[in-house]
């Protein structure tokens, strides 16, 4: 028999504007109504018999017309920028209006080839730039034969098969100091609104030109370095957030001395954050920066090669409050007597990560330096057993500890400080090895029960629920932080692997 209920057959879905202009009389009139309000300004005029023939002659072509023509660059750009971000580059091919208008809602570029720059569309595609990343545009790599892509903390670019020279970025590799300063006079001339910039290897001459037309530069970071071109950005009054880089074992080899951090302290008086990545510098460099930069708040030494003495110039940096130093293979060699090293009064944290802390006098200058500290943060770093750590006891404000990777410190080493630490709250132990359950004694569990946030891994055996029964680990901490109400809650983060 034949099938009395056919299917239909597949109807198109209606797209959203079928279905926003599907009562098309309706929007004509009002379309027609939004036109004839801007010639007669009397609401209760009655149309002639011509303006009739008007209104016939526009329904007709209503259908066929771009109806966002009718609205401003103003309006449609207001629009527009209620798009989400993964909209934005689909409809910028709607048409070239649509494209100049979606560019000018771009903040932020992230530069790969340094012609398009050089050539003016950059500035014209996106008129209103303020964070424009140029460091990868600034290597010429388009000739590698390998196609390994090498990621650097900072920065990615394609490996060569022949690396006789013993770096990943050549000098030949990259562009010349003229090009890149004639395309940082054309970036400076056309986003006078620039507030982020990454670079390499800029002279004086065009960073000055930044400086000069960009008055609102903020934060800025530099690759390959030196001295000389730190006189160009000595005219960037507002400059907030600084990162340089002068030597990176198979990256670059530029030189900053004391030379340069003395033009930078006295150019840029406003600096509150400072990151040095390779620098060489000894006491007469760091003290300039504290001196001249007094809302200097954060500051971070990468792979320094300071000269022996630079701790003692800390103290001259009267509002800091974060000193972070990261993979060092020394801190300082000779840091000098005691009695001339000085403090921070207004340090907060204290951060280590992969340092080499094998030495006593260099360890014991910094943490007396650091003596107000109040969050001390070691990860990963060598030579961390009981006698270097027992120096921290100088630091009598510590409220948090986090240790990681520590393999030489054993319980009795961490016991004997951290109880002489009254106002402790938080303590993290993770990834060491020689810390062990079996060994924490009633004073210690004793005071994990009065912390506000415990997490506790030292091994991959680490079973505290079970090897601190009974000594009330996360009752009395809740009791005795009930009685005082204004005080925040108890948080026990008791992490355990089997």
């Amino acid at each position: 028999m034949p099938n009395r209920n056919p299917k239909s057959p597949l109807k198109k879905p209606p797209s959203w504007p079928n279905l926003w202009f599907k009562d098309k009389t309706t929007l004509k009139h009002v379309v027609f109504k939004m036109q004839l309000d801007n010639t007669n300004n009397n609401n209760n005029v009655s149309l002639s018999p011509n303006s009739k023939s008007k209104q016939q002659d526009f329904t007709k072509t209503c259908s066929t017309t771009d109806l966002f023509s009718l609205l401003s660059d103003e309006i449609l750009l207001q629009i527009l920028s209620k798009l989400p971000e993964s909209l934005r580059n689909p409809n910028s091919l709607v048409c070239k209006r649509w494209l100049f208008l979606l560019g000018r809602l771009v903040r932020s570029v992230k530069l790969l080839d340094w012609n398009f720059l050089q050539s003016g569309r950059l500035i014209s595609r996106f008129p209103n730039l303020t964070d424009v990343h140029l460091a990868s545009a600034c290597i010429n790599d388009s000739e590698k034969s390998s196609g390994i892509l090498l990621t650097h903390r900072l920065i990615s670019i394609h490996l060569d098969s022949d690396f006789s020279s013993g770096r990943f970025v050549c000098e030949q590799n990259l562009l010349p100091s003229v090009s890149i300063d004639r395309g940082l006079r054309i970036l400076a001339q056309g986003c006078p609104n620039l507030r982020n910039l990454v670079l390499i290897s800029a002279t004086a001459e065009g960073l000055s030109s930044v400086a000069e037309e960009c008055p609102t530069l903020q934060e800025l970071e530099l690759h390959d370095c030196t001295d000389l071109s730190l006189r160009g950005i000595s005219a960037c009054r507002n400059l907030q957030i600084l990162k340089l880089l002068g030597a990176v074992d198979g990256f670059y080899s530029s030189v900053i001395s004391d030379i340069g951090l003395t033009i930078l302290a006295h150019g840029c008086k406003r600096l509150v954050k400072l990151e040095l990545s390779g620098c060489e510098g000894s006491y007469d460099g760091i003290s300039a920066i504290g001196q001249c930069c007094q809302m200097l708040e954060e500051l971070t030494f990468y792979d320094h090669r300071m000269d022996a003495g630079w701790i003692a110039a800390l103290s001259f940096c009267g509002n800091l409050k974060t000193l972070r130093i990261i993979g060092c293979k020394k801190i300082d060699p000779s840091p000098g007597p005691v009695e001339h090293l000085g403090s921070c009064p207004t340090l907060e944290t204290l951060h280590l990560q992969r340092c080499q802390l094998r030495d006593k006098q260099s360890v014991n200058a910094l943490l007396l330096v650091c003596s107000a500290v109040k969050d001390i943060v070691i990860q990963d770093c060598w030579g961390v057993d009981n006698e270097m750590f027992s120096f921290a006891r100088v630091c009598r404000r510590v409220k948090f500890l986090s240790l990681e990777g520590c393999s030489l410190l054993s319980t009795d080493g961490l016991e004997s400080v951290i109880l002489s630490w009254v106002e402790l709250q938080r303590l993290k132990v993770v990834s060491c090895n020689n810390i062990k359950d079996g060994e924490v004694t009633p004073a210690l569990s004793s005071l994990f029960s009065v912390l506000k946030e415990l997490t506790w891994r030292p091994d991959t055996r680490s079973l505290l629920s079970s090897s601190l029964a009974g000594t009330g680990v996360g009752k009395k901490g809740g009791r005795f932080f009930k009685r005082n109400r204004k005080r925040e809650p108890v948080i026990l983060n008791v992490e355990t692997c089997i």
